[in-house]
């Protein structure tokens, strides 16, 4: 992997709300550091394509101008598509696999892919507005997202993560050793039905959010005419 480009965090930022931390380093000198927006460049000659990983904070400041600055290094490394990832706290049970949510305002991406167009409508955040410029600037975009039980609180819960990571395999083609998280979720599975189980009316709440999680599942499966 390799560094390849970064986002200048001052124009973006307020930095009352993100403060800048200060450190001493080995030789004894001060350092700021500054919140981090970072391109990171994975090669892999096992892999159909490359990969560049972007990591950073939601600015506070100048959202327009932040996403054209990723226009600019979607051009200048020659990307072929852009894939924003995300999670959401959604009323689904910890005991279900949880579901992804794939879109594309590309019709190409979404026929290749089985994704459905976008749908959302209300109040966005970052994800959402590079999603738009991108479209605007017909550019190949694909939106994935995740739920995580909302009951959980701060719990983690590896399951939501190793799903939305097959799903990033299947529309990238590319490894992304989702199977690392299995003795995770294992323990944390464990975790979260020994809290569950304490409680009564947790119990029942997660009931019954599996039968209208199942419903649900059934209603969405084709029958055997559709699939004929």
């Amino acid at each position: 992997s390799e560094l390849v480009a970064a986002i200048d965090p001052d124009p973006f930022y307020d930095f009352t709300q993100i403060r800048p931390e200060q450190r001493i380093d080995v030789d004894g000198e001060r350092e700021i550091v500054w919140p981090e927006n970072e391109f990171i460049a994975i090669s892999n000659e096992r892999a159909a394509r490359d990969l560049v990983v972007f990591s950073g904070i939601e600015p506070h400041l100048n959202w327009r101008t932040w996403a054209e600055c990723m226009l600019v290094v979607f051009r200048r490394l020659d990307c072929e598509a852009l894939v924003t990832i995300g999670a959401s706290a959604e009323a689904i049970p910890h005991t279900r696999l949880p579901q992804v949510v794939g879109s594309s305002a590309d019709p190409r991406l979404a026929r290749a892919l089985g994704l459905s167009r976008p749908t959302y409508q209300g109040i966005t955040g970052l994800a959402g507005v590079l999603q738009e410029q991108f479209e605007r600037e017909e550019l190949p975009a694909v939106s994935l997202r995740v739920g995580v039980p909302h009951y959980l609180g701060n719990a983690e819960h590896p399951q939501s993560t190793a799903a939305l990571l097959r799903h990033l395999e299947h529309v990238l083609a590319i490894p992304t050793q989702h199977q690392s998280f299995d003795s995770e979720i294992a323990r944390w599975r464990s975790l979260h039905d020994d809290a569950v189980a304490e409680d009564r009316n947790a119990r029942l709440f997660v009931k019954s959010l599996e039968v209208d999680f199942d419903r649900r599942a059934e209603a969405s499966m084709p029958t055997g005419d559709d699939l004929a």
